[in-house]
């Protein structure tokens, strides 16, 4: 989508006076060379979705020239693994447009994501970035439309407790200073993000606080707007890391952490996506929901069951998705509906200027804002591996708009109701569910896993190694056999911390 320069947060954008697409490797030596940056840095990700780093001093020109063009080597049975040993070397190759001034780095530094790839200089073809864009390749070629996607990053911050100014347990939705303690780390973190490239819509303070001993859990959430599919997942990536350094130099905890103890809201990642054809959205027709919109619905529930296998991936994944824990447990849609597993938000539909209602100085405006609509996808969480679940969404929408009888299937799926209210018991049979662990979520992929590994997109040697994982887990009874038991939760909760 096209966004201007002015006041953009990013410094090489400001410095090089162009958007992060047209850099060029001349750019960056430019900036490098005219702001003293002594360091690059090649990030790239690895099976754990953490953020990798490679240090590479700049000794002079030639040799910053030389690592811009060729990349480097790296050890892929160590980052990935389902790679022998064997046959394990691969190159990271820098992506210019992903460059960005490294916010924490003493010696000023430069860092760039990269791209793998194999010994024969092909893309490695299960690296989870290269499965993304092959996704949004296929549905781009396959259908004429393309995908824009965010994320609402959902985290706890963990620190000492204060006495002054208690929050009110569970009641920390958009809450202010004092009553809230973490506001400037969040802050902190989207000026850092936004200087990173990333494109933010805004920050709270979310639902969950609490207390426990003599520590509080602060529950915030930032949100971004949507953008390109692949640069939405970098972003996401990047934040996450800018989060947790942050953290560290504040002497806190963050966790993404889907389940934190036991009846306290847990984090999630949900998704919001949008069709695009021709820079111009696909959402809206006439005021509603577009027949297209609701295609793309199809497709998400038709695999949600195996779309939690990329989105959900340990076991306490599953003590989230509960019901009366404002996360979904059922397959359906709705407006606005916060019970239902795909939502359709607010999307400015109203004939009244609402602007001008508030604002009677103003004349009148003719904006467009259905632009704004998104469709959210609400059963991630912190967990995710964020590249392969945005690739599995592309390729959920691909097979909604391809979908026979896709509106009949959109049709029979929506729900106007809490379906978890008493007096909707009936409605709610007739739904299917999500899985309920890793090793159901495993069975789920490998029933659905054609439908990845249409166009070339997912590899079966990725999807069977992700199987294998999750089935390990053998899940199947856990959730039944922990119940309530706070102890035993909390020792899962500690061994999936740091997930994500």
């Amino acid at each position: 989508m096209a966004r201007s320069i002015e006041m953009n947060p990013n410094p090489l954008v400001q410095y090089l006076n162009k958007h992060p697409e047209q850099f060029t490797k001349t750019d960056l030596i430019k900036y490098i060379e005219d702001n003293d940056i002594q360091m690059v840095n090649f990030r790239y990700i690895g099976w754990d979705l953490r953020l990798k780093t490679l240090n590479i001093i700049v000794n002079d020109r030639d040799h910053l020239d030389a690592i811009l063009t060729a990349g480097e080597r790296v050890d892929g049975s160590s980052l990935f693994s389902f790679i022998e040993a064997g046959s394990s070397d691969l190159y990271i190759i820098p992506r210019y447009k992903t460059a960005f001034l490294n916010p924490f780095s003493d010696i000023p530094a430069i860092d760039i994501l990269c791209s793998y790839y194999t010994k024969d200089a092909v893309p490695f073809e299960s690296s989870p970035e290269y499965i993304l864009k092959k996704a949004h390749e296929a549905m781009k070629n396959e259908t004429g439309y393309s995908f824009e996607v965010m994320g609402e990053l959902e985290y706890y911050v963990i620190a000492e407790k204060d006495e002054l100014f208690e929050a009110v347990d569970q009641r920390g939705y958009h809450e202010s200073t004092p009553f809230t303690k973490w506001s400037q780390l969040r802050e902190k973190a989207m000026q850092a993000i936004s200087q990173c490239g990333g494109y933010i819509k805004y920050g709270h303070a979310e639902v969950g606080n609490f207390t426990k001993g003599n520590m509080i859990y602060e529950q915030n959430e930032i949100e971004f707007l949507p953008t390109n599919l692949e640069d939405a997942a970098d972003q996401l990536t990047i934040a996450k890391w800018i989060l947790r350094t942050l953290a560290y130099q504040y002497g806190v905890t963050v966790t993404f952490a889907p389940k934190i103890t036991v009846g306290k809201a847990g984090s999630g990642l949900h998704i919001h996506t949008k069709i695009v054809k021709d820079g111009e959205t696909a959402m809206i027709t006439d005021g509603t929901l577009s027949d297209v919109a609701k295609r793309a619905i199809a497709g998400y529930l038709d695999l949600a069951p195996s779309l939690t296998a990329f989105g959900n991936t340990n076991p306490t994944s599953y003590f989230r998705l509960v019901p009366h824990q404002e996360a979904p447990t059922n397959i359906c849609w709705g407006d606005r509906n916060r019970s239902v597993l795909v939502r359709v938000p607010l999307g400015w539909s109203g004939k009244n200027n609402m602007i001008k209602h508030a604002n009677p100085q103003e004349p009148d405006i003719d904006f467009n804002f259905h632009n704004k609509q998104t469709v959210e996808f609400r059963c991630p969480d912190g967990s995710a591996d964020i590249h392969l679940l945005l690739a599995g969404l592309t390729v959920a929408a691909r097979h909604g708009l391809q979908m026979e009888k896709a509106l009949e299937y959109a049709e029979r799926t929506y729900v106007d109701v809490n379906i978890f209210d008493d007096e909707n018991k009936e409605r709610l049979s007739q739904l299917e569910c999500l899985p309920a662990s890793c090793f159901e979520s495993a069975e789920q992929l490998e029933r659905q896993k054609d439908i990845y590994m249409k166009y070339g997109v997912f590899t079966e040697n990725m999807l069977n190694w992700i199987i294998k994982y999750l089935k390990n887990f053998n899940d199947q009874n856990l959730r039944a056999e922990l119940a309530n038991d706070e102890d035993k939760v909390m020792a899962l909760v500690n061994k999936y911390f740091h997930c994500g």
